[in-house]
């Protein structure tokens, strides 16, 4: 199957989300004791959509053609908002942010995965060499450049988490692509169709966080520099990252895009030495060129 062409302007696109999201994780280390993770989540959008309100708030009016596409956005938003970034904050109670980002790296093989069991897509040769190489990285950051480690795996929740986030990641980007019920007026309107993902993704992050409340784990020592950091995750992160990475998609394809996740790595390893001391060593370099190599070979026709 042919892919659209990867050109500058996808390429920034599809590259703006790493950083972000990279900042997110380093983030998310650092406050996981401030905020449990469903918490962290369910404030983190409820500041996004007080930002989007402005924006796209008479989308929410009755009568919208929002309403008519409901089973949609509910499924969108379980996996993305409600699902994925979730189980990433839960995934940095128990893991670095570095590792969580790199056993992350598994995305693509996902979208190659669910790409052609749901949605009929094919699979080059090219892509399944990129996902290997991606596979390979993942295998060097959980053994932790030690083959014994490796033959004597043992995971922590963490990886488990982000494993099963990167699936959500997956199966959410293919729907982003898929042929789609809403109506135009919603699906060119990034804010509006972010807007119906936030609102209905806002119940599951409510129910989540309920939940975790009733169980005893809920936690949230509010002071000003949380508050300054959610504000930065809901800004960046949540709508300007899903911002870029939906238009990306939207010029490349789910199948290509996925492997532009594998660079939130890189930068995740960069913003973890300068801000937690999480020293990157020399299996994480050796991760990541595996990683991007599969960037390369994977957009290439």
């Amino acid at each position: 199957m042919n892919h659209p062409r990867v050109t500058p302007t996808a390429a920034l696109l599809l590259t703006v989300p790493p950083v972000l999201w990279a900042c997110n994780a380093v983030l998310g280390r650092m406050i996981a004791d401030m905020a449990s993770p469903m918490t962290l989540n369910l404030v983190r959008w409820c500041l996004a959509f007080v930002l989007l309100l402005p924006l796209a708030g008479s989308v929410l009016r009755p009568g919208s053609p929002l309403w008519p596409s409901w089973r949609r956005f509910t499924g969108l938003s379980l996996l993305s908002i409600g699902g994925y970034n979730a189980l990433l904050y839960l995934a940095l109670n128990t893991s670095s942010a570095i590792n969580v980002t790199l056993v992350g790296s598994v995305t693509p093989v996902w979208m190659l995965l669910i790409g052609r069991v749901f949605f009929g897509a094919a699979i080059s040769r090219r892509q399944w060499l990129g996902a290997a190489m991606s596979i390979f990285g993942v295998m060097l950051v959980m053994s932790r450049g030690e083959l014994d480690v490796l033959l004597n795996v043992r995971l922590v929740p963490g990886d488990f988490y982000i494993l099963l986030a990167s699936a959500a990641w997956a199966y959410y980007s293919w729907m982003l692509g898929h042929p789609t019920t809403e109506p135009a007026s919603i699906r060119t309107n990034w804010s509006a169709f972010l807007m119906g993902q936030v609102a209905f993704g806002l119940v599951w992050s409510a129910l989540f966080a309920g939940a975790e409340w009733g169980l005893g784990w809920g936690r949230l020592h509010l002071s000003w520099t949380l508050a300054g950091m959610l504000l930065f995750i809901a800004v960046g992160p949540a709508l300007l990252a899903y911002r870029a990475w939906g238009a990306g998609v939207a010029r490349t394809g789910p199948s290509v895009a996925g492997f532009f996740i594998n660079l939130i790595p890189l930068f995740t390893a960069v913003l973890s030495g300068l801000f937690l001391g999480e020293v990157p060593h020399l299996y994480h370099a050796l991760a990541f060129v595996l990683i991007a190599g599969g960037i390369v070979v994977s957009s290439r026709r």
